[in-house]
């Protein structure tokens, strides 16, 4: 008898399989381009994005992304409502807007905890401890942002009251800390941890304690799409957060790699990045899933910040339907 070779079989068997995964991979068609708005330059939750388009995590997906940078996330609404944006990645604090009638819907909760946050201090203050700051004045950007909620929740957790401490609203920004303390204007400052890290080569300011020390999981990086892009182009919107998932593992697993990246995007040398890196990277999160804790902790935040009057059903401000199965 004879016996016919089995190769072809294995063969068919292979391409089918092969052609099997690259259907299960989501790419969007040819030369598409997504608008994608950022609501800072240089926070870590958000530059993602940019470390993905230039490593080509999006193109490898069939994608173009014009990024476009905006000062502060109630920006990057008026650009998405108005129809100018695809894509809005911002905070969770950001989902009271869909309330408001926003047209669009948080996608993914890219990271959890606030460690980009910090309590900086001048860089001679004799305080060493968080507990060490009741009675003080913290600076925060503006009242009713995210930095006067954190400064709020710290008397909070403390247990101080609320006369436990004084916010000062003297700005945002490294320019607004560096010039409230060398004024002596505040005793701490709520911002950015990458300033204060520069501020301290310059013998100006120093972290205290990352915003993650006291306040929990918060949504602090959120992916919002548009309504229009969820119902016209699906495709892209899972091709762009498979993009997404795949650049926040690249940052997991390649600190030098990132470092050089976020170097790049935020001016800031290095050596100052590289100690970021290590004070963050806890905070991303590869499954782009929301947390429960994060959810309930933002439903409490919009009602502290005067965002909302009363709390909303969170599971009608977002969707985990387009994310990787």
């Amino acid at each position: 008898m004879r016996i016919r070779s089995r190769q072809p079989i294995f063969l068919c068997t292979a391409i089918a399989l092969v052609l099997g995964i690259s259907a299960a991979v989501p790419v969007a068609s040819a030369e598409t381009t997504l608008n994608v708005g950022k609501a800072q330059a240089n926070a870590d939750s958000i530059i993602t994005v940019d470390v993905g388009a230039e490593h080509g995590f999006f193109k490898k997906h069939g994608l173009e992304l014009k990024i476009m940078n905006f000062e502060g996330g109630s920006r990057i609404i008026q650009a998405l409502t108005a129809g100018s944006l695809d894509i809005a990645v911002g905070a969770g604090t950001q989902m009271s807007y869909i309330v408001k009638g926003a047209p669009m819907k948080a996608v993914c909760e890219d990271t959890t905890t606030l460690p980009y946050f910090s309590v900086g201090l001048p860089y001679d203050s004799p305080i060493r401890s968080l507990d060490e700051l009741k009675g003080k004045k913290i600076g925060v950007s503006t009242n009713g942002s995210l930095t006067d909620w954190v400064a709020k929740e710290l008397a909070r957790k403390k247990g101080w009251g609320p006369d436990g401490i004084t916010r000062v609203a003297v700005g945002g920004g490294i320019t607004a800390s560096t010039a409230a303390f060398r004024s002596h204007q505040i005793d701490a400052y709520v911002g950015g941890t990458t300033s204060f890290l520069a501020e301290e080569e310059k013998q100006v300011g120093r972290v205290l304690a990352p915003v993650s020390d006291f306040v929990g999981n918060i949504g602090s990086g959120t992916i919002f799409a548009s309504n229009h892009l969820i119902e016209t182009n699906p495709d892209a919107l899972r091709a762009f957060l498979h993009g997404w998932i795949e650049t926040t593992n690249f940052i997991l697993k390649d600190k030098e790699g990132t470092v050089k990246s976020w170097s790049k995007i935020t001016g800031f040398s290095p050596k100052i990045m590289s100690e970021e890196y290590d004070i963050v990277k806890g905070m991303f999160n590869p499954s782009c899933r929301f947390d429960s804790e994060s959810l309930a902790n933002l439903k409490r935040s919009f009602i502290d910040l005067k965002l909302l009057d009363t709390e909303p059903d969170m599971s009608k401000l977002y969707t985990e339907a387009y994310l990787p199965k």
